[in-house]
């Protein structure tokens, strides 16, 4: 088949990082040499934690390594044991972080409307055994904060929000990182705000923030004296170099997003899928372009025909985390039926309306074909 135009001959990817000017980097790569203070919580990882709590209105923020690594610590530190009720429906660090951590996950269905994790299938899975609730807000869009919360209290059980996408996300006006016990966030680079890799940890308790800054850095409590059992967490100077030059685009990337976001919805009228429902009282981060065929065949013959294309979308999630070969197989068909299904696709600061287009008019046939 011969390529349509000339953006078939250039590789469009499902996403792209976003970099900013060399120089602008390349300012604080003079700064770490001339202190040459490289990484174990220098000048630049501070300064990176202060503009972040202030950017997204957080009391606390720890910056760590990775959003994976944050899932860990964030259940070390609740010292959870046992089970953990959790979505099928996400990364598949949501659930090995569980695992990882000699926890078990017991898997909730989906909502099959926002995708999140389903209050209302998360309360006959509560055993004497079940220690929390760890609930992913899918593509950036909240779960049912509150009903998660009503559950996690009448049982006295801990929350943790997984909020890998979530950069910029408010609901009801205030940030969606301070829900729950301990959320988390991610920064890899695939990420709208990145620090090439890192991730980071927010409690509005004192306390866990305290104790979660040992966690990250061995237990260290002075130079000579340990509390407790503790990993290495710590993020670099070179990352949080990058966060700070990235977070002064990020007013600029966020709205990019939406206009990207929007122009799909005003291009795809009339391709027969179906959306995520955007959680009521959501300031969201248009994170995400997903979009749900009718059947997995109509996906497959949308996706082939797109990467004949050199278009790269992505079945994400897919698989069901409920199939994972590690985990006791669990009944979760709205989640099974919607991986199926699923498709993101491209959508990265720098993709073009042309580019857009291109992919809305490769869709379109697909369906015609």
């Amino acid at each position: 088949m011969e390529y349509e135009g000339n953006y078939g001959l250039n590789m469009i990817q499902v996403t792209t990082p976003f970099l900013p000017p060399k120089e602008e980097f390349n300012k604080y790569v003079d700064q770490i040499w001339e202190k040459n203070w490289q990484t174990n919580n220098g000048p630049l990882l501070n300064e990176l934690e202060l503009r972040l709590k202030a950017f997204l209105g957080l009391e606390h923020f720890l910056f760590v390594s990775n959003g994976t690594l944050a899932l860990q610590l964030a259940i070390k530190a609740l010292n959870l044991k046992g089970e953990i009720i959790t979505t099928p429906f996400s990364f598949i660090a949501t659930t090995s972080s569980i695992v990882w951590e000699g926890c078990k996950p017991v898997f909730a269905d989906i909502d099959p409307d926002s995708f999140n994790i389903d209050p209302e299938k998360i309360e006959a899975l509560i055993t004497p055994n079940t220690c929390a609730i760890l609930a992913t807000h899918v593509y950036g869009n909240p779960c049912d904060i509150e009903a998660i919360e009503i559950i996690a209290k009448k049982h006295n059980l801990k929350v943790i929000f997984d909020a890998a996408h979530c950069f910029g996300v408010k609901y009801k006006e205030r940030s969606v990182l301070e829900y729950g016990d301990i959320s988390t966030i991610s920064f890899h680079a695939t990420k709208l705000f990145h620090t090439t890799e890192g991730g980071g940890i927010i409690t509005t308790s004192p306390e866990l923030t305290y104790r979660l800054s040992k966690l990250r850095n061995f237990g260290f409590l002075t130079a000579e004296s340990f509390d407790g059992l503790g990993i290495n967490g710590k993020n670099s100077e070179f990352h949080a170099a990058m966060g700070l030059c990235n977070l002064k685009y990020a007013d600029e990337i966020l709205e990019q997003r939406k206009n990207q976001y929007l122009h799909y919805h005003s291009q795809l009228t009339n391709l027969n899928v179906s959306y995520h429902k955007i959680t009521t009282g959501t300031d969201y981060n248009y994170s995400y372009y997903p979009i749900l065929f009718k059947s997995e065949e109509d996906m497959l013959k949308a996706k082939s025909l797109l990467e004949t294309n050199w278009i790269y979308p992505r079945r994400y999630f897919y698989p069901s985390l409920s199939g994972l070969d590690y985990v006791e197989k669990q009944a979760t068909p709205v989640s099974d039926d919607i991986s199926r299904r699923i498709l993101c696709l491209p959508l990265y600061h720098m993709l073009s309306i042309e580019e857009q287009d291109f992919i809305c008019r490769i869709l379109l046939r697909s369906q015609n074909n």
